[in-house]
């Protein structure tokens, strides 16, 4: 049995599958200690599954520590060491401003502070050491980190990673002077180009990896304890690597939780036989969305988080802060605010009644009628609806309007952040959403997706099977994998298939080593640009390309995303990246289990809710329905794990998967 635990920021969620089954379940998150209500998820969807920790095979994590340590402000104390006269490079950064038109806006200030920042007496060129670091140099400066008793250390020298040595002597020095200390080379972190991205990389590495370590060792004790294979860790790029690997570095994991989400939904799309997807997450806390094209999430060759760049490979999900739990306020121009801050997991919504008492998303749904007021959320979480009421009905005084229509304007500020976050991966990056399909999951996102559809032009929704839990679910079916990238910088007589296929291999066989897997499929991608550009488009590409072959791929994608290609111009070939891949232990050919056909078809209730500013009768369809099943809305689906709410004008049909498919009705 394949065991995936995914955490957000309101729920943990749980997923067994094999032997034919698919038993999911839910468990409160624990801000404190997340590890808690791993194991109480596990606990729960094994009891569910009436099976033992013995029966799994494979244990699949998937977290939020580094993003909410990064989100909040706290890591380990750190100190910098960079070639002397670059100390300051985080904090000069790009010198872009962080917002164009707000003059008072700042960028995140460094992790390491300025007393903490040190140089070294080393110079090292593209072609060689210019300056080289003495052994009695290192071993000094190592002797003035360790007088600052760091936590951690983040070695971040020019040109290392073309050339590796000085930071490879620094290392070894500072094992001497700082046994304890986690240190963090920028050769092994990032292996690329441009000192502002590499540093500010390795900083957040050194500074995160000793409290994301502390956090995977106890969880893997206490899955030791529970008789649970050590976990294996969802990394930024849409693969698992294991526990150590993960603990020691933890920039690989800023956007481990979005990660599963994007891989589950990948799948998801590919049994519904979609080939364009759009997947909206919406949970708790966030609202995480990606392109999804035969069966691939799109991926970057860097990322960000919480306005710090992230100079690896990711999967390229864009976050907003919009879920379930954020909370709805009034700006000082009176006008309705949705997020991004979030009630959390503690004290969560108002209607969760944990002490909170400020109006959200989920409170504004309750309100409405869309979600069952007489039905718990979870096994631990029943919903209050006159606590909704409360909070939502204090907000509504301050606006000056009654309760419903706040409500209805909170769902509608909500929506349009979403849709607004769906843009951004689409309309402004050449994509047409229209010809997409919608995949909605998360606890809250298939309630949401029909109205976000609508207004992006798209007529077609999909609803996975355990659409609540996806996340979890694609833990489990995610390959292993580890990358390896170098900055090559090769144009004209240097851009050959001879020299392409010797960094490929190189590559390949670090890759493969890192995995352990000798024999791991391997896949390569190539950033390039017109030389003289300041950035880079990633395209896929064979292990041998040829170099026309590498234009020709590039020129389209530049075509693509901007309009024009230049057929005059050299192009370069700046970064080779090569990920070697082990296929999950669920199979290439992984499906869902068809749900357990009843005896008939359940017959729907109803519920009066207010759906477009006026009341209507909803048919109600609860608990996990029967492939065949027709769906005519206005009509609400209470999921075993979330709620699909279907408005007029849309019908649909639930698949073989369980997946429930809508289209919306053609006019006239």
């Amino acid at each position: 049995m394949l065991l995936g635990v995914d955490v957000g920021g309101t729920f943990t969620d749980a997923v067994l599958f094999g032997d034919g089954l698919l038993v999911t379940a839910k468990s409160p998150t624990t801000p404190e200690d997340q590890s808690l209500g791993v194991m109480a998820a596990v606990a729960a969807v094994l009891e569910r599954a009436g099976r033992g920790a013995a029966d799994v095979t494979v244990f699949a994590h998937g977290m939020t520590v580094a993003t909410n340590a990064l989100l909040e402000g706290s890591s380990a104390r750190t100190a910098l060491i960079a070639t002397a006269g670059f100390e300051d490079v985080v904090e000069l950064g790009r010198q872009a401003r962080a917002d164009l038109y707000r003059l008072c806006a700042a960028h995140p200030a460094p992790l390491v502070p300025r007393e903490l920042r040190f140089g070294a007496p080393e110079r090292m060129t593209p072609d060689g050491p210019l300056r080289p670091l003495a052994e009695d140099a290192a071993a000094a400066l190592a002797a003035r980190v360790a007088a600052a008793q760091p936590d951690a250390v983040a070695v971040v020298l020019l040109h290392a990673y073309r050339h590796p040595a000085h930071e490879q002597a620094l290392r070894d020095a500072l094992a001497d002077a700082l046994p304890r200390a986690h240190v963090s080379l920028s050769h092994e972190v990032v292996g690329t180009f441009r000192e502002y991205e590499r540093a500010a990389t390795t900083e957040i590495d050194a500074a995160l990896s000793p409290l994301v370590g502390r956090y995977l060792r106890r969880l893997a004790e206490r899955a030791a304890q529970a008789g649970l294979p050590e976990p294996a860790i969802m990394q930024s790029n849409g693969g698992l690597i294991d526990l150590d690997a993960a603990a020691g570095h933890a920039s690989w994991t800023v956007l481990s939780g979005p990660a599963g989400g994007a891989e589950g939904a990948a799948f998801a799309a590919a049994a519904a036989g979609v080939e364009r997807a759009l997947c909206f997450d919406m949970g708790g806390t966030s609202c995480d969305v990606c392109v999804v094209h035969d069966g691939a999430v799109a991926e970057s060759d860097k990322g960000e988080i919480a306005g710090r760049p992230i100079a690896l490979p990711t999967l390229d999900v864009h976050t907003v802060g919009a879920g379930g739990g954020s909370i709805a306020w009034r700006d000082a121009g009176g006008a309705l605010r949705v997020g991004p801050r979030s009630a959390g997991a503690v004290p969560g919504p108002a209607c969760y009644g944990r002490g909170g008492e400020l109006p959200t998303v989920t409170d504004a749904n309750l309100l409405l009628g869309y979600l069952p007021p007489d039905a718990p959320l979870s096994e631990t979480v029943a919903l209050d609806l006159e606590a909704a009421r409360r909070a939502v009905d204090t907000l509504a005084q301050e606006l000056g309007i009654d309760a419903l229509a706040c409500a209805e304007g909170i769902v509608r500020v909500a929506n349009a952040e979403m849709t607004r976050a769906l843009r951004v991966v689409t309309v402004e990056r050449g994509i047409d959403p229209r010809d997409h399909a919608l995949v909605a999951f998360g606890g809250a996102g298939p309630l949401h997706a029909v109205a976000i559809a609508q207004e992006l032009g798209i007529d077609r929704v999909i609803a996975p099977r355990a659409s609540g839990v996806l996340a979890a679910f694609g833990l489990v079916v995610a390959p292993r994998r580890r990358d390896a990238q170098r900055s090559v910088l090769r144009a004209g007589a240097e851009l050959t298939a001879e020299a392409v296929a010797r960094d490929v291999a190189e590559l390949a066989a670090q890759a493969r080593a890192a995995l352990g897997a000798p024999d791991a499929e391997i896949a390569a991608t190539y950033a390039l640009r017109y030389r003289g550009q300041a950035f880079e488009l990633v395209v896929d590409g064979p292990a041998e390309p040829a170099p026309e072959q590498l234009r020709e791929a590039f020129e389209a994608a530049h075509e693509r995303r901007y309009g024009y290609r230049d057929g005059e111009q050299e192009v370069e070939l700046v970064t080779v990246t090569v990920r070697a891949l082990v296929e999950s232990a669920a199979g290439a050919d992984a499906s869902l289990p068809a749900p357990a056909a009843g005896a008939r078809p359940p017959q729907p209730g109803t519920r009066r809710a207010r759906l477009d500013g006026r009341e209507v009768e909803l048919a109600v369809w609860r608990g996990a329905l029967p492939p065949g099943l027709e769906l005519t809305g206005p009509a609400v689906c209470e999921l075993p794990e979330s709620t699909l709410l279907v408005p007029e004008g849309w019908s649909g049909v639930v698949m073989e998967s369980g997946a429930i498919d809508l289209r919306l009705e053609p006019r006239g």
